[in-house]
């Protein structure tokens, strides 16, 4: 899908073509339309294409003409049958001389914001401002996620209070790779902008610095808040993991305990079966003295072992 955008003095609007100050948005671009702005912008395609790879790393790189950053951003996982589960996918920003372009394989909310005029106080033309502005948002959503996931781990945790099932356990394993794939990604976003501050890549405006350091900020406190969540998680698991091992220990010794109690009986009945001379052959009161006898075996093992 090839989008563009332009902001003018009657809001943004969308065009037809690429214009100077225009803002391109693809997701899961066909070969045509990466062949488009490729030609009309100047840009190599490779780098067009590095965004649409899963497992493409964090990155920023000036080449030429243009300025090509990749952050990860955050993406709900809409096959989930509960909320809270999240993965990450490559957000490519592309920073040419009149024009900025993003690239990504999935819709996500950080671009969607923008097109769908969420965001106020942005411009297509202003392309660091807008850039750093992407930034700023791609942080504010992992925060957000963040808490869901927060949220959604609280919810189990009480469900697995009344009923210790695997299909909660699995929820919470679900919730912890989540938080392994945010916590992975934000600090691959954090050198990232690290680099940025440091190198000064893109021309900036004291604003605009001032932005970066909200951006630095936001992200430093989603690493903060991943692990914090992470650690709590992991030891919920662990800590239910023990009750169940616990659990299964009780009911394992109750049932060697029952398994032992019947075995008396059984033993004493099968001693008095045998075809030879018992004890009481002759008693017309033999059932009820050895079923005495058995019971006060009984009673007297599961006293002293129960």
């Amino acid at each position: 899908m090839l989008q563009i955008f332009k902001s003018t003095d009657a809001g943004m609007i969308a065009l037809e073509r690429i214009e100077s100050g225009a803002w391109i948005n693809l997701v899961n671009p066909g070969k045509s339309e990466i062949s488009y702005v490729s030609e009309n912008l100047n840009i190599p395609v490779e780098h067009i294409i590095a965004a649409l790879d899963e497992e493409e790393r964090a990155r920023i790189e000036v080449d030429g003409n243009c300025t090509v950053v990749l952050i990860d951003a955050p993406v709900p996982n809409v096959e989930a049958k509960e909320g809270g589960v999240y993965y990450t996918v490559p957000l490519g920003i592309i920073i040419t001389d009149k024009n900025i372009v993003t690239v990504s394989l999935r819709e996500n909310h950080v671009i969607n914001n923008f097109v769908e005029r969420k965001i106020k106080s942005f411009y297509t033309f202003k392309k660091t401002r807008f850039f750093l502005q992407i930034l700023y948002n791609n942080s504010k959503l992992y925060l957000r996620y963040l808490r869901d996931i927060d949220k959604t781990s609280g919810l189990i945790e009480n469900r697995l209070h009344k009923s210790l099932r695997n299909k909660e356990l699995i929820q919470l394993l679900e919730l912890e790779k989540s938080l392994v794939y945010f916590s992975t990604s934000l600090k691959s976003n954090e050198m990232v902008l690290e680099k940025i501050q440091r190198s000064n890549p893109i021309k900036m405006y004291p604003e605009d610095s001032e932005l970066l350091d909200d951006v630095i900020i936001e992200n430093k406190q989603a690493i903060e808040m991943a692990n914090i969540y992470s650690n709590i998680l992991s030891g919920t698991m662990d800590a239910y993991a023990s009750v169940i091992s616990n659990n299964l220990n009780i009911v394992m010794k109750f049932l060697t305990s029952v398994t032992i109690v019947l075995s008396i009986p059984t033993m004493i009945a099968s001693f008095f079966g045998m075809n030879v001379d018992v004890p009481f052959e002759s008693n017309p009161h033999a059932f009820t003295i050895i079923f005495i006898i058995s019971m006060f075996f009984c009673d007297y093992y599961s006293t002293d072992h129960g």
